[in-house]
């Protein structure tokens, strides 16, 4: 196991915007930084319903983890800031749609606002998935 913080960029996400990495990954633990429905492009999606920004930040969750050698299968943890409770079914079906039969723990977080005016924000703990022997 490596003793340094290995700080995870991801290109097929939107750059972060202030002074953070996409994730941090301490041996083979992965901490992946809340990531908003930004697309990689930049463009935002503040104006959409919901379900439409709550599947781009878990796409983008998604990606960074698979940057830093992780996947949906090695999620550990996963929480879910959300701009009012009642998104909260609305979040959860998206969530398990694109989890499938995996169930990291999980905590969901009304919160009054978030930056942008974005609806959602998402973060994880992940395991790095065992590398193929050559």
């Amino acid at each position: 196991m490596t003793s340094a913080i290995e700080p995870i960029s991801c290109a097929a996400t939107a750059p972060p915007g202030g002074h953070y990495s996409a994730a941090a990954a301490y041996g083979d633990l992965v901490f992946i930084s809340g990531q908003l429905p930004i697309p990689a492009d930049g463009g935002h999606l503040a104006d959409q319903a919901f379900d439409i920004q709550a599947r781009q930040a878990l796409e983008n969750l998604l990606a960074v983890a698979a940057a830093a050698g992780s996947g949906p299968d090695s999620l550990l943890k996963v929480t879910a800031y959300i701009v009012g409770v009642e998104n909260w079914p609305h979040f959860n079906r998206v969530y398990a749609d694109m989890l499938g039969d995996h169930r990291p723990a999980r905590a969901v977080v009304p919160v009054p606002e978030l930056h942008h005016g974005y609806l959602i924000e998402v973060e994880a703990v992940s395991i790095r998935q065992p590398r193929p022997s050559v």
